[in-house]
């Protein structure tokens, strides 16, 4: 061959050798995974956070981070975005070549016929997707086939208990107000999402202990050997002059992340075809992989699954696998009817198999509590938390969506089964619980924690508890370590309000006849030198069986409104805002000018912002209370 022919040759090798290596690289890229990134903001140009991005026509998505940007990986196929938030137009944005979109959400048009029940959301009917699927267990995977069908005839079925506010007692006949501690922080959340959307709550939905209870007071930390302490304030009450309010708050002993003992967790996840919606499975993978990066070596994960059947996704697991334990969230997608029964079981039976003797064993259940297939009735899971819980592994219920969304169902599985709920309707909500209150949501110090207050008669005429109406007890319950109550966890704040009529008013409480067999009481002389009252607490420690009492006498200075603390100004605005919420027959004077005032002298420091979000919730509401009041 001709030197000429060989350099011919060996530049034949090179070029091809060069559109070889060309060739490839577009391939690499044409099969590399592509990521959206970008921002999205209101018509203000402000950011907004929780906002949920998902792929059309399929289950994956994202959420907006607390700036309001965002990052989606693509599949080949995938064309459109959709970009929706509660109270905002949802906009489908297609997918260009551009690896930025930022997108601008405007507010929703609301016309009067889409109103489907009067304390729902404003919804258009919309198409929906049937979902049938079939579980491998060996695969530890689902299969779904997805079918178009009729408009959903299931949404709007939000269930909420009935509660019949609290009465006024008279002290001379029932001194004694006795009642479980409640730390479940899930109405206020819940309370949050309607208004943002532009609605006012269903009265049942409102629980106002539990709204009280969302924030965190500055009470003392514990000293000695119980493991909280007791702080007392009372002032006239701001909507009733006439009566005094008494504010009564428990902190419970702090403890540092790296101290706490070891984790025995099972992540107890829906996914039936009911979470198949942006504020539901995706915000769900988004919280659970928060909770995943505060996990620690000696910690350990399972995750059961349930739809249509349960089913084993991940075995225990340690913590400081992450990687592992946050690809099987991810891969989870939703479709089917819900056993949610069948999932507690299959629950419960990985948390007692992987025990971890002096630590912390507990189910985090999240879901939207539409439970539908095997048990699934009120009193059925009541019985069946009830029979479990004895067993040392503790509840914490997680409540996601609307619409379906099944409040009384979770809020019965985390009381009857030592555990605490909360509501999360957005990223910052997934925050607060997940990392911020990490302690406390999941690590109990004390179990069956009740209060009973013995009112003095000298200073109270009668007295009225402000809410927890579903966490009464018998007076006789205070002593029998068989009753069940609430459990307290590391840090957590309980705070209960009760509204006094002091001793010496001429007000009429209501009466009954003189009774004929008894001693009827005789009026008590005023003194207001005397206790107001003896708070006692009863509790066990998280492995205990016997109770431990905790008594204190409250001499109960009166204060003038300058010398309340930020504490009780605070509480007071969200119990008065509450009542105005619940339209109650007892909120007198109640205002939204005296709730702002008084929570704007309350805010203090506000490190998380979260008081001020109450105040700027309770301008929202303003609006949408005229309205009500003008029907």
């Amino acid at each position: 061959m001709s030197e000429v022919n060989q350099k011919q040759s060996v530049m034949r090798t090179i070029i091809s050798s060069f559109a070889i290596l060309i060739i490839s690289a577009l391939l690499m890229a044409a099969v590399q995974p592509r990521v959206i990134t970008g921002k999205v903001t209101d018509d203000q140009g402000n950011p907004l956070a929780g906002v949920s991005i998902t792929i059309k026509n399929s289950s994956r998505g994202t959420i907006t981070d607390l700036s309001g940007h965002y990052r989606i990986t693509l599949q080949p196929g995938d064309k459109v975005l959709v970009f929706s938030f509660a109270g905002l137009q949802t906009r489908e944005i297609k997918i260009n070549e551009k690896n930025t979109i930022n997108v601008k959400l405007y507010p929703a048009v609301v016309e009067p016929e889409e109103v489907l029940a009067p304390d729902y959301p404003r919804v258009k009917a919309e198409k929906r997707i049937s979902t049938t699927v079939s579980y491998d267990m060996a695969a530890g995977s689902y299969t779904q086939t997805s079918i178009p069908n009729a408009y959903n005839p299931n949404f709007n079925t939000e269930g909420y208990a009935t509660i019949h506010e609290n009465g006024y007692k008279d002290v001379l006949k029932q001194p004694l107000s006795t009642f479980s501690i409640d730390v479940d922080k899930a109405s206020y959340a819940n309370v949050r999402r309607f208004i943002n959307m532009g609605q006012l709550p269903p009265m049942d939905a409102v629980r106002i202990e539990e709204m009280i209870n969302y924030f965190t007071y500055d009470y003392p930390e514990p000293e000695g050997k119980h493991p909280f302490s007791v702080y007392t304030e009372l002032a006239v009450c701001p909507w009733n002059p006439k009566h005094h309010l008494l504010h009564v708050g428990l902190k419970g002993k702090s403890i540092d992340k790296t101290e706490l003992p070891a984790s025995n967790l099972v992540f107890l996840l829906d996914v039936s075809g009911s979470m198949n919606s942006p504020n539901k499975l995706p915000l769900l993978k988004n919280a659970f992989h928060m909770l995943v990066n505060e996990l620690r070596e000696e910690d350990r994960v399972a995750i059961v699954v349930y739809a249509g059947a349960a089913g084993l996704v991940l075995k225990s697991t340690p913590g400081n696998r992450k990687e592992e334990i946050l690809g099987a969230i991810e891969k989870l997608s939703a479709g089917g009817s819900t056993a949610g029964g069948e999932g507690l079981l299959l629950a419960y039976k990985v948390a007692e198999e992987n025990f971890i003797e002096g630590g912390n064993n507990r189910i985090i259940l999240a879901t939207d509590g539409d439970f539908n297939v095997g048990v699934s009735s009120n009193a059925e899971m009541e019985r069946l938390v009830e029979k479990k819980r004895e067993n040392g592994v503790f509840m914490t219920v997680l409540g996601f969506g609307m619409g379906n969304y099944k409040d009384d169902k979770m809020e019965i599985i985390a009381d009857k089964g030592n555990g605490n709920y909360a509501y999360i309707d957005n990223i910052q909500e997934a925050r607060k619980v997940m990392v911020a209150e990490f302690g406390g949501t999941l690590f109990t110090i004390a179990k069956d924690v009740k209060f009973q207050l013995e009112f003095n008669p000298a200073r109270v005429k009668a007295y009225r508890l402000i809410g927890y109406e579903n966490r009464l007890l018998n007076d006789e319950d205070f002593n029998d370590d068989k009753k069940d109550a609430g459990e307290m966890g590391a840090g957590h704040n309980v705070t209960a309000l009760y509204e006094l009529i002091p001793a010496g008013s001429e007000e009429n409480t209501g009466s009954i006849d003189p009774l004929k067999y008894q001693q009827n009481s005789k009026t008590v002389k005023p003194d207001m030198s005397a206790e107001l009252l003896t708070v006692k607490l009863r509790y066990k420690q998280p492995d205990g069986k016997t109770s431990t009492l905790y008594e204190e006498p409250v001499k109960g200075k009166l204060l003038g409104d300058r010398s309340t603390t930020e504490n009780f100004r605070f509480s007071a605005a969200v119990a008065e805002f509450g009542l105005i919420l619940r339209d109650s027959e007892y909120k007198e004077d109640a205002s939204i000018e005296q709730i702002i005032s008084l929570a704007q002298g309350g805010r203090g420091e506000d490190a998380e912002g979260y008081r001020g979000e109450f105040i700027k919730l309770v301008r929202t509401a303003e609006t949408l209370i005229d309205m009500r009041a003008e029907k």
